[in-house]
């Protein structure tokens, strides 16, 4: 059998996310007055993204890679039914944040897209992978854009950024942007849980610092290129992604989280919540702030109804216990009500899902980045 979970999670894509999710605590009022504060007129002159399929706006499109999503169903909610190579039947919770905070229009370009104008590089792309995570040995599997490899891309767009506005102006407008990343939790399922290479290595506290060491570098590589202002996600409860649950074997008909799993990603959130601020306080002018995913997304799980959710074990794509990437197809039964479920395939969000989390970072986190 864990041959069979090996062989599985070697054609499972991108697992995500950090699956930057969503948000229980959020009232429409509270949401509305913190959405007019930061939108009044655009407080970011860009958005800059890394990280791995919960942030690929279609990057993997241009790249050899067997992760792809820009095959239907992923995109049947999405302007025009298109799939983008979003992982998603709709937009990306950054999608969702460029548009609130008027950096965007409408979304977020990959940076990779030969048909990239000035203007959208101007205001901001995504270098994000699907498969990626902060240890390379992560997309050895995929063949994914490595974390590394994204800041060579971030490089390239500095190159080009410059020629558009000038050395003067692309300083100011990089200062000033929003820089995003949200990764690792392919580092722990690719890595630890389903193909345990690393965990012929390191034990589980050894592995959290191993990956908080690469976070660290990351940071520090942004900064000395120009980033000031810095959000980074935590991991989610990865025991409640539904491709773990098939993994481990739960009964479908009494499917839970796995608790173990859940409470390695707390104790790597909490590390993590810890270790920003002291790195925040050696680079000077840096604004580094931590999102909490893990909470809101227990929540939206425990009371679904509060979110007009009925399924949050199962992804919307076929049975939803395994289907992702390849394996959610243009012949692959869906739901109906892609709205009523937590995830859209056996790992990634909703668009709905997707729509609380944007919100929730926008009235919990950002506010962070501007006022204090």
């Amino acid at each position: 059998m864990a041959k069979l979970s090996a062989l599985i999670f070697l054609i499972i894509p991108g697992v995500v996310l950090k699956y930057m999710i969503w948000s229980a605590i959020i009232s429409n009022t509270a949401w509305a007055c913190t959405a007019t504060k930061l939108t009044t007129s655009p407080k970011f002159p860009a958005f800059l993204i890394f990280g791995d399929s919960t942030v690929d706006d279609g990057n993997n499109n241009y790249i050899r890679t067997f992760i792809k999503g820009n095959h239907y169903p992923y995109g049947r909610d999405f302007p025009d039914h298109i799939p983008t190579g979003r992982f998603s039947n709709g937009k990306l919770v950054s999608d969702f944040i460029a548009s609130a905070l008027r950096i965007k229009e409408n979304i977020v370009p990959a940076f990779l897209d030969p048909n990239l104008s000035d203007e959208e590089l101007r205001t901001g792309v995504s270098f994000a992978s699907a498969g990626a995570g902060y240890d390379d040995l992560t997309t050895v599997a995929s063949g994914a854009i490595s974390m590394s490899k994204q800041i060579e891309y971030f490089k390239k767009y500095l190159v080009r950024l410059k020629g558009i506005v000038g050395e003067a102006d692309a300083k100011k407008i990089v200062n000033g942007s929003l820089f995003l990343i949200s990764a690792g939790a392919n580092d722990f399922i690719f890595n630890f849980y389903d193909l345990p290479t690393r965990r012929l290595q390191f034990n589980i506290s050894g592995y959290h610092e191993f990956l908080q060491n690469r976070i660290q570098i990351f940071i520090e590589d942004l900064y000395n290129l120009g980033c000031r202002k810095l959000c980074i996600t935590g991991l989610p409860p990865i025991g409640c992604l539904p491709i773990q649950m098939t993994a481990k074997f739960e009964n479908p008909k009494d499917r839970k989280c796995l608790e173990d799993e859940n409470l390695d990603a707390e104790n790597y959130n909490q590390k993590l919540a810890k270790l920003l601020p002291q790195v925040q306080a050696y680079l000077p002018g840096s604004k580094i702030v931590y999102a909490d995913v893990y909470e809101p997304l227990i929540h939206m799980t425990n009371h679904p109804e509060k979110y007009g959710l009925v399924e949050t074990k199962r992804g919307c794509c076929g049975t939803g216990l395994i289907e992702v990437g390849p394996l959610c197809t243009p012949i692959t039964p869906i739901c109906k009500k892609a709205s009523e479920y937590l995830f859209w395939d056996s790992i990634h969000p909703s668009e709905t899902a997707y729509q609380y989390l944007s919100k929730y970072i926008m009235k919990r986190v950002l506010p962070k980045l501007l006022y204090i």
